[in-house]
């Protein structure tokens, strides 16, 4: 047997601190060792992991056709082919009939991401159609460090321009005229900081607005109405909007509310009443935020109406605005909820099959459209792209999801249970097995997912991969802890700061219920997250090792104190909203308390998989690294601790869909071996 990579220590505090030596021979060794270490010991496993390729991309439709998207005289859609890694953007004549049926007469190709990866890593971050169809603007990520090239086709011609600017964060946004495009620039903590004004056929872009603080991020985007430009900047508390008339793109932005602390808005521009004008959510009122309108000669906050109050129960997620009515997304009662709200007609709130689902307005398509378009799906259910009569609230599923091979829904149940926290808090728990798993009332494999950070929340998915764990007895859940979103803005402000360990204790909660129910064991139980998701997996794994079997965690944000203390990595200055200035004695000792990396101590840990990006300028590589180096040297078990460096990739791991799926594989495998799951 292989024996386990070896790190070399540095005095001081930080042992391993000579892993952040980027492009060192030596870390470019150790990485390659470990990844060959994990190889060695999963070796056995290779058969099992190519089996669970073919499983999961048995479920795929490799070639596929997704739901076109109608706009001025055009369809617009992709294509998915068998063996390409990624979809390709087309777009063709619109029917006269006002039908969704592709023209293949008239197709156009627009772009194949397949011939510009050239068989290595590529993300596609903008790709935005000039309001009069003739160009498309779009950029391009090569390596997984989310810096992009800026791209500009002709769609007549089919010539393709480089805009010769660097360190863009990938963002392109047209204005009214179709040559002016507005562009954002990185800083050197890779933050969007500063909205650039180029014109087509000018070799230089004028600078129009620069974000000195620190903590606030910048966007451009186009309202709803695609007559307003608009420039949002944000911290994890506080927001600034500027607006510009998209018909004037050589103007000057106006402020709608000067930054003041802890008030936080976002405006769209379309119509109420017959009338222009700007609708804006904030938080002034309450921390549910409430709904308000302005006129468009009159927009500053003075003048702002009050439309909808703050609800202390229902938070308001967002709006969608359409020339025929007002979409709410709210949330109550830890589930998504989208509330109608016709012009001059009674509000409704859309009607759904399922108890615990994910709900989102995925396209409100033209602003004049009677209808937009709804994603929904549930743990158990594939998701739908559900058309929705905006006057009447009909619906209609356009297309499902599909899955290959023999798939049927309804032996997967989906259920809800309630874990009681440290405090009497009650965090909500959402389960899918299949139905004679529930059924038999034994303990079974259960893989528990959290993540608990950011007010993100984690709605039920379906996901084609995860059959290959249900359909071998697994239970999946996800524990919705305080952090997220899931319950409104006050559950997230439970689990963050000074209250971060309500994430961790809220998750151990979860595990012990679920145990509780006998859903489960402690020798069955695996969990796993990414990112801040992976900070709750290690501060867990310190609190509670004896609680799990195993354990994933994806660029797994371990190394948070000796990050948070580093303003010049990225990100490090914005975070400090969410975790706290550790140069402040009081917050360094609060996070230095349940830091993962500083809190591996002497004791058995379960087995663990750790997967890093070493491109990701989110989470730097070698926290990772650092982590799994520290573990090796103190824990005192001989379980299996491997860690996987993609040396090609950044946060979001590889970027191709087969490519994905083998990584799936990969964790799958390492799960059934320490699981001793049967490989049938």
């Amino acid at each position: 047997m292989s024996s386990a990579p070896i790190a070399r220590q540095e005095a001081g505090n930080d042992p391993y601190r000579w892993l952040e030596n980027r492009d060192s021979d030596d870390v470019l060794a150790h990485l390659q060792a470990e990844n060959a270490y994990l190889e060695k010991m999963l070796e056995a496993q290779q058969g099992l992991r190519e089996q669970l390729f073919e499983e999961i991309r048995g479920r795929i439709r490799e070639t596929h056709l997704s739901l076109p998207t109608p706009w001025g005289d055009y369809l617009y859609y992709q294509r998915t082919t068998a063996g390409d890694e990624y979809p390709r953007h087309y777009r063709c004549r619109r029917p006269a009939d006002g039908s969704l049926q592709v023209d293949s007469a008239s197709e156009t190709l627009l772009l194949d991401p397949n011939e510009l990866a050239g068989g290595g890593f590529l993300s596609v971050g903008a790709f935005s159609i000039s309001p009069d169809q003739q160009r498309l603007a779009y950029s391009l990520d090569s390596s997984g460090d989310e810096i992009y090239r800026l791209f500009v086709k002709e769609l007549g011609s089919g010539q393709v321009s480089e805009l010769p600017f660097d360190d863009c964060d990938g963002s392109m946004t047209w204005a009214n005229d179709s040559q002016t495009l507005f562009f954002t620039e990185l800083d050197d903590t890779h933050r969007p900081y500063k909205l650039y004004r180029h014109r087509l056929g000018e070799a230089a872009a004028e600078a129009v607005f620069e974000e000195a603080d620190g903590r606030f991020f910048l966007h451009c985007y186009r309202s709803s109405s695609e007559r307003q430009l608009i420039l949002q900047l944000g911290s994890k508390t506080t927001s600034e909007v500027w607006v510009l008339d998209a018909q004037q793109p050589q103007g000057t932005f106006t402020c709608l509310a000067p930054r003041e602390e802890g008030h936080e808005y976002d405006v769209d521009h379309g119509m109420l009443d017959g009338q222009w004008c700007w609708l804006i959510r904030s938080n002034q009122s309450g921390i549910n935020f409430a709904l308000y309108r302005a006129s468009e000669d009159k927009l500053q906050r003075a003048h702002w109406q009050q439309i909808r109050p703050h609800d202390p129960q229902v938070m308001l997620e967002g709006a969608t605005l359409n020339q025929r009515a007002i979409v709410l997304a709210l949330r109550e009662g830890g589930l998504p909820v989208l509330e109608v709200q016709p012009q001059g007609q009674m509000a409704y709130r859309v009607q759904l099959p399922d108890a615990a689902y994910s709900l989102y307005v995925q396209d409100s398509l033209e602003f004049h459209s009677p209808v937009i378009r709804l994603r929904y799906e549930a743990l158990n259910r594939p998701a739908q792209v559900r058309q929705l009569e905006l006057a009447t609230g009909e619906q209609q599923v356009l297309k499902q999801t599909p899955v290959e091979g023999p798939f049927d829904a309804d032996i997967y149940e989906s259920r809800r249970l309630w874990a009681s926290a440290a405090d009497g808090t009650q965090i909500p728990i959402s389960l899918v097995a299949r139905r004679e798993v529930f059924a038999a009332g034994q303990p079974a494999p259960l893989y528990l997912y959290g993540y608990g950070a950011y007010g993100a929340s984690l709605d039920p998915w379906f996901s084609h991969a995860r059959l290959s764990l249900l359909d071998r007895g697994f239970v999946f859940a996800i524990a919705h802890i305080r952090g997220g979103g899931e319950m409104g803005e006050a559950w997230y402000r439970a689990g963050k700061l000074a209250h971060k360990q309500n994430s961790f204790t809220d998750f151990i909660a979860s595990a012990e219920r679920l145990i509780a129910e006998g859903l489960t064991t402690a020798s069955q139980l695996a969990i796993s997250g990414g990112s801040a998701g992976g900070l709750l997996i290690g501060a867990v794994l310190n609190l509670r090792p004896e609680l799990f079997a195993a354990a994933i965690a994806e660029v797994p944000f371990v190394d948070v104190l000796n990050t948070m203390l580093n303003p010049d990595l990225p990100l490090t200055v914005t975070e400090y909203d969410e975790w706290g200035d550790p140069n402040q004695p009081e917050v360094f000792e609060r996070i230095k308390a349940y830091a993962p990396y500083e809190n591996v101590r002497a004791q058995a840990y379960p087995a663990i998989l750790a997967v890093a990006g070493y491109n990701d300028s989110r989470v730097q590589y070698w926290e990772a690294a650092k982590w799994v180096a520290k573990l090796r040297r103190d824990k005192t078990d001989d379980n299996l601790l491997l860690l996987k460096t993609d040396l090609g990739a950044g946060h979001g791991g590889m970027s191709g869909r087969y490519q994905g799926i083998r990584d799936v594989a990969l964790e799958y495998a390492f799960l059934f071996r320490v699981l001793g799951i049967a490989h049938a």
